[in-house]
């Protein structure tokens, strides 16, 4: 794969239609424009629609309703209020993607907002503070054209913006950014660039390609990303404000992070600049003014730290991890993100029921425990008795383990009573192969109890 950048200015861009393909009778993605926060021109966004509506695969919007938009200023302490109204935007009008338009002199700055945003552990490698630039006057009339060259950068921007889980939609979204990267890699223009959108473009362009090649095996496509991204921060100058920063240095990690799991060649060679790369996104996106993206890099690097480990067995990796979740156990809580939350108390239970069995360690084997409790507050017995039932499973494992740490016969008698529970669960669902080894697990806890029993009467 090559690829070739264009390079133009505001001044010199002709004013052409993409042609980025006809409507198929696939899947289609629905996009929402939010009405501009703009004190200039009120026909962005409708502007923006009309064009997006011509790319193949998108059923165009723009959403026109009143609304506070003061929170589009990303500088300040009301991305709740972005994130929040965006959900429900997207929730009420059933959208894929709703994009935010905000005036800045004479550009228009667009970040895209996806219904899976900071819940979701999907494929879609953007943040809510990447923002890409267009000139306000491709937008600013209804007479306005947007370049064809723009069009498509923007079109595969929505595109990877997209977060559907559904196999289906996710097999039509590579076939489009497939098409829209043939198309970008044939752009050569020898016309004068203008430095302060460069940058963001180079960013964009960056996560249109690791959105299309993020599972690939061959490294060269890792090579082409790498160097789009590392090309942006050497303009890092020319971003004006750091956020921008973090953003790139969060998809370099993301790349990394993707290159761990599918370049099957030495792929124990990418978790430490994955690492790297994810904490360097951190010192941009401080946990205090943009708590999402940091809690959710928390959550990846966690996740990289327990690939690291399972690999190496190196203990410190384990307890980095840790720390890491408890990271993003501070951002994603109960009330806001119900089943993120339960999802990171899962996986806390696990990393902790770990470290205390190897450090032997009987207050991290109750934190183990207590996570998934707090698990459990989600998946309940009620929704869903056999999710509870292999968590209440797994907490008479660690029962039992601090009984015989211990010999605690009234530890082993609760572990008893979570692999009974569990039991009766797999009995009323057929699950044979559960009841076999619970059975086992139980049987060896009253041998167990007996033994203890033994001892204590000599």
């Amino acid at each position: 794969m090559t690829w070739k950048f264009w390079h133009t200015t505001s001044k010199s861009l002709p004013e052409t239609t993409a042609n980025l393909g006809s409507p198929s009778s696939g899947p289609v993605f629905k996009i929402i424009i939010a009405d501009f926060y703009d004190n200039i021109s009120n026909c962005g966004a409708t502007n923006l629609a009309n064009a997006l509506s011509a790319c193949e695969g998108l059923r165009t919007e723009a959403y026109l309703e009143n609304f506070d938009h003061s929170f589009l200023n990303l500088e300040s302490r009301n991305i709740f209020d972005l994130i929040d109204t965006g959900q429900s935007i997207l929730k009420q009008t059933q959208s894929d993607i709703i994009i935010w338009g905000y005036r800045d002199n004479d550009k228009i700055r667009l970040n895209f907002q996806n219904n899976g945003h900071y819940d979701e552990n999907g494929n879609a490698f953007i943040s809510l503070m990447d923002s890409f630039y267009i000139p306000s006057s491709v937008v600013d009339t209804p007479e306005s054209k947007i370049p064809s060259e723009l069009l498509l950068l923007l079109y595969g921007a929505v595109l990877s913006s997209i977060n559907n889980p559904s196999r289906e939609y996710q097999i039509y979204k590579k076939y489009l950014l497939r098409k829209v990267v043939h198309q970008l890699s044939k752009i050569d223009s020898a016309q004068t660039l203008t430095d302060e959108y460069l940058p963001y473009i180079l960013n964009f362009v960056g996560i249109i390609y690791l959105s299309l090649a993020y599972d690939s095996s061959y490294d060269g496509d890792l090579k082409i990303i790498r160097n789009i991204f590392e090309d942006a921060l050497k303009l890092q100058n020319k971003i004006s404000q750091p956020t921008h920063i973090g953003c790139i240095y969060y998809h370099l990690g993301q790349m990394y992070d993707c290159a761990t799991r599918y370049i099957a060649n030495r792929p124990t060679s990418y978790f430490k600049p994955a690492i790297k790369n994810y904490q360097n996104a951190q010192k941009y996106l401080s946990k205090y003014t943009y708590p999402y993206d940091y809690g959710y890099v928390c959550y990846k690097l966690s996740e990289l730290y327990v690939s690291y480990w399972k690999q190496t067995e190196d203990i410190q990796a384990l307890r980095d991890a840790v720390f890491q979740l408890r990271e993003a156990e501070k951002v994603y809580t109960q009330i806001l993100f119900p089943d993120f939350w339960g999802q990171i108390q899962g996986r806390l239970g696990y990393l902790l029921h770990n470290l205390g069995h190897l450090t032997q360690s009987h207050e991290i084997c109750e934190l183990s425990i207590r996570a998934y409790k707090n698990q459990q507050k989600i998946i309940t017995e009620k929704n869903d008795p056999e999710s509870w039932a292999e968590i209440q499973e797994k907490i008479g494992n660690i029962e039992y383990f601090l009984g015989r740490l211990q010999n605690d016969a009234s530890i082993i008698q609760e572990a008893l009573s979570c692999f009974h529970d569990a039991l009766y669960i797999y009995e009323n669902a057929g699950r044979n192969s559960h009841i076999k080894q619970i059975k086992s697990d139980i049987d060896k806890a009253y041998q167990t109890l007996e033994k203890l029993k033994f001892s204590e009467e000599e």
